[in-house]
């Protein structure tokens, strides 16, 4: 991934939180036949392994599993807040008329080879800590426990599981870092009047005075 130093995130508190925030990530793997890509939600455990891992499932009728190549490094890419920045509101617009359009994101791309996990149990620990991290902030989280054993039993046949120990991690944060002062002002209070729920993660992003560049 192209990253300027003033875009550059190795923070692992930061990149983690954002795969914790923003778990759908998009999975890009390799077989004989090329290149092959699967939105999967995953659940990231900074406890297993030096870059920690990622573990996930999918429907055992999808062939990534089959075919991915173990020997070759997959890559995850998880994105977070983006969203289009216009030239008309910096400040710098006024003084020079030299600003152009431009277009602010975070991501995390995460590397490693890709293991598969065809075991039940397995999978059946990671499916009920995935609910349970998502079911949390409910009133009264769902529970796998909650829908009968040969249900779910019957179900776990169908899936099987993914687990990626990290051997890279990079992050880029586009967030304005290269412009004055004054320029990300304006690009905050554009974003804000904005009113979208991604713009205003977009601006809480620009204000983080870690991102000041």
């Amino acid at each position: 991934m192209y990253t300027p130093a003033h875009f550059d995130e190795s923070r692992p508190e930061v990149l983690h939180a954002l795969m914790r925030e923003h778990p759908f990530g998009l999975l890009v793997t390799q077989s004989d036949a090329g290149l092959s890509a699967n939105g999967i939600p995953f659940l990231f455990d900074a406890q297993r392994g030096p870059l920690g891992t990622l573990r996930a499932h999918v429907a055992r009728g999808n062939p990534v599993w089959r075919e991915a190549r173990q020997d070759a490094e997959s890559l995850v890419v998880f994105q977070g807040p983006q969203a289009y920045v216009s030239p008309s509101w910096y400040a710098t617009k006024a003084q020079t008329g030299m600003v152009v359009p431009t277009w602010n994101y975070v991501m995390v791309q995460a590397r490693g080879r890709l293991q598969v996990r065809d075991d039940p149990e397995w999978v059946l620990q990671l499916v009920s800590e995935l609910t349970d991290r998502h079911e949390a902030p409910r009133d009264a989280p769902w529970k796998v426990a909650d829908a009968p054993q040969g249900f779910t039993q019957g179900l776990l046949k169908a899936i099987v599981g993914l687990e990626i120990e990290l051997a890279s991690l990079e992050g880029k944060w586009k967030v304005s870092q290269n412009r004055p002062a004054a320029d990300r002002e304006g690009v905050i209070t554009g974003l804000a009047r904005q009113g979208s729920e991604m713009s205003h993660a977009m601006a809480a992003q620009v204000k983080q005075p870690g991102n000041a560049g």
